[in-house]
């Protein structure tokens, strides 16, 4: 268990640093050609992939945190420290967006000269940049956070998604612009204001579901109930509760054995049952196994 901590950690840092690294020379890249060009939309966008850097920080520090072992005042481990990254990340995000909306409806109610010029044309080429990193980044960050089971580097992924599509915004509006209607530049901030803001929520609510126990998919919970019912000796399953705890799953589950059996072998079945499960699905941290015997009458009425 501690080296797979230590693989996923070390994946975790290394596409976290990349993608940093990435998103530093993006977001210089548009805020320079944003002021050459004369494009708000560009040097918002250029603010949005700034904020990337310090929410990309907050998700190596989360899942370092997340990591630790668990200890006396922690006995469940720390995985929930991830959730705290993650609705960290969530209001960085809407705070971004909230403030590039705003933006964009100063220079529509209050327009002037200044701040409805036409952007030039490097501005466009930096948003088609711009577009093809950011998605590529996306692909990237997706594809470790699915490998580590890690939420906050799925909400950094879906940070990354959220500036493609604010870059396609501002393309929009660059175009918009240059075709002689000035006022699509700022529009489009507005525009990007609401797909940020958007992705934001979708990554607060799941940071929140992970953190009040919320059950699994239904998918996941009929995987584990088809798991439990291949066990031999397994006559039926009373109840079955899942819970996401932070990237990791909780399962306590009643299981019927015949009731005349020892309490030896009830406890094999068990035992048996609870590590098909942690074998079968390796991201169930925890599995607790209760046993129920079956009367009489509920082994008549299966047969009948």
């Amino acid at each position: 268990m501690k080296q797979q901590k230590k693989s996923e950690e070390s994946i975790v840092m290394k596409v976290s640093t990349n993608t940093m690294i990435g998103n530093i020379v993006l977001s210089v890249l548009k805020l320079v050609a944003g002021m050459i060009a004369h494009s708000g939309a560009m040097i918002s966008d250029a603010v949005h992939s700034a904020s990337d850097v310090f929410s990309t920080i907050v998700v190596m520090i989360g899942f370092k945190m997340a990591s630790k072992e668990a200890d006396e005042d922690h006995p469940y481990g720390h995985e929930r420290l991830e959730c705290v990254a993650a609705i960290l990340l969530s209001a960085v995000l809407a705070a971004t967006g909230f403030g590039i909306g705003m933006s964009g409806i100063e220079k529509i109610m209050k327009p002037s000269e200044s701040n409805l010029q036409v952007p030039g044309i490097i501005a466009l080429a930096a948003a088609v940049i711009s577009i093809v990193t950011k998605e590529g980044m996306y692909w990237y960050t997706r594809a470790a956070a699915k490998q580590v089971n890690s939420s906050a580097l799925m909400a950094d992924a879906w940070h990354h998604r959220s500036d493609a599509l604010s870059s396609i915004g501002s393309m929009i509006g660059i175009i918009g612009a240059r075709m002689g209607f000035p006022i699509c530049d700022p529009i489009a901030s507005i525009v990007i204001c609401i797909f940020i803001i958007k992705a934001a929520a979708d990554i607060f609510v799941d940071a929140i579901g992970k953190m009040t126990d919320k059950a699994c998919d239904p998918e996941v919970v009929t995987k584990i109930r088809e798991c439990i019912l291949e066990n031999q000796g397994v006559d039926g399953i009373d109840k079955l509760q899942t819970r996401l705890f932070g990237s990791k799953k909780y399962v306590d589950v009643e299981i019927l054995v015949d009731g005349s059996m020892s309490l030896e072998n009830a406890h094999k079945i068990a035992e048996q049952v609870h590590n098909s499960i942690e074998m079968t699905f390796l991201d169930v941290k925890h599995c607790m196994v209760h046993v129920n015997p079956e009367s009489k009458e509920q082994m008549i009425e299966k047969n009948t």
